[in-house]
């Protein structure tokens, strides 16, 4: 349903390409209120794939959930504890374990002896090729243990609020945004978010299970999303075909860069993106290569010996 205080959501299923949203502009370290049950603090650590820092979300007050407490930066979580004073963290939410989003929840936990729950330790998504290297293995929060693991569509009830989890694998496989019920909003971690596009890399994340999880989202009726960097999604229906859109539009300019015969990722890479940062390369290799992993298994594309991402690629 809309916000009787927006103009609707627009029907037509050919919606633009998402519009990307570069001005955020929120101070790290103030933890302000955004919305009557969330609080927003950033964390210090900006770059070219966190954007201006990470999103920690407070939700509720007295009692209070914590959703992706962020980085291992103590001041970053001394600076939370702070703005928390007077009030008990009853648990601490986690999304997904990107350096960026989960190791600040052991820090939490050791001061405020509130459990961990959300998304599972990680698991890739499939085993490693013979001589592959993982390139976003740095990445990975290997430390992290949860208290409690929720499935998709449990729900975690505090006070004043609930917060249902909903599975979204692809960017990684235990990926989870968590629907905070009474206000109809999505923390979308990672999953979706208001200023690029999310890279997904095998073999921790998965193209086809990525685009699947946008799908899922949009048979819901959220109001808002609220990313793990960056500022909200206010129409979140349209933002999604948007997504959808864009992500089929790289499908179909990669199939046709294979037209002009046998490619290598960094050549596809080349041909397809435009005015790409040189910093960003790396990660529109990656998710190139997730979209041709793709179309391997569908029958589409071929590749000689194991789908690695320093293979030669062709049309099936």
């Amino acid at each position: 349903m809309n916000d009787p205080g927006r103009p609707p959501e627009p029907t037509d299923e050919s919606a633009d390409e998402p519009r990307f949203d570069l001005a955020f502009d929120a101070s790290p370290g103030a933890l302000t209120r955004v919305s009557p049950l969330i609080r927003r603090i950033v964390a210090p650590n900006p770059g070219p794939f966190t954007f201006t820092g990470t999103c920690a979300y407070v939700v509720g007050a007295g009692e209070v959930a914590v959703i992706d407490p962020g980085p291992d930066l103590p001041a970053h979580t001394q600076a939370l504890l702070a703005a928390l004073k007077g009030e008990k963290v009853a648990a601490i939410f986690v999304t997904h374990t990107h350096r960026d989003h989960s190791p600040a929840a052991r820090r939490l936990r050791a001061a405020t002896g509130a459990p961990i729950v959300g998304c599972a330790p990680y698991f890739p998504a499939r085993e490693m090729a013979l001589g592959e290297i993982n390139k976003l293995d740095a990445a990975n929060d290997l430390d992290y243990r949860p208290d409690q693991v929720l499935d998709d569509g449990e729900i975690w009830r505090g006070a004043g609020f609930s917060l249902r989890a909903v599975a979204t694998p692809g960017h990684t496989m235990n990926h989870l945004c968590f629907e905070l019920v009474e206000e109809k909003a999505l923390f979308t971690g990672d999953h979706v978010m208001g200023w690029s596009t999310s890279i997904v890399a095998p073999p921790d994340g998965a193209m086809r299970l990525y685009m699947e999880s946008l799908e899922k989202l949009r048979r819901f009726e959220h109001d808002i999303f609220w990313p793990g960097h960056g500022g909200p999604i206010t129409r979140p229906r349209r933002f999604l075909r948007g997504l959808l859109n864009h992500r089929h539009a790289r499908e179909k300019s990669i199939l046709e860069a294979l037209g002009a015969g046998p490619l290598s990722v960094p050549e596809i890479v080349e041909k397809v993106y435009e005015k790409l940062d040189p910093r960003l390369k790396g990660a529109a290799a990656l998710s190139t290569f997730a979209h041709l992993e793709d179309f391997c298994a569908r029958g589409l594309a071929r590749t000689d010996g194991p789908c690695r991402l320093d293979g030669i690629f062709s049309l099936a």
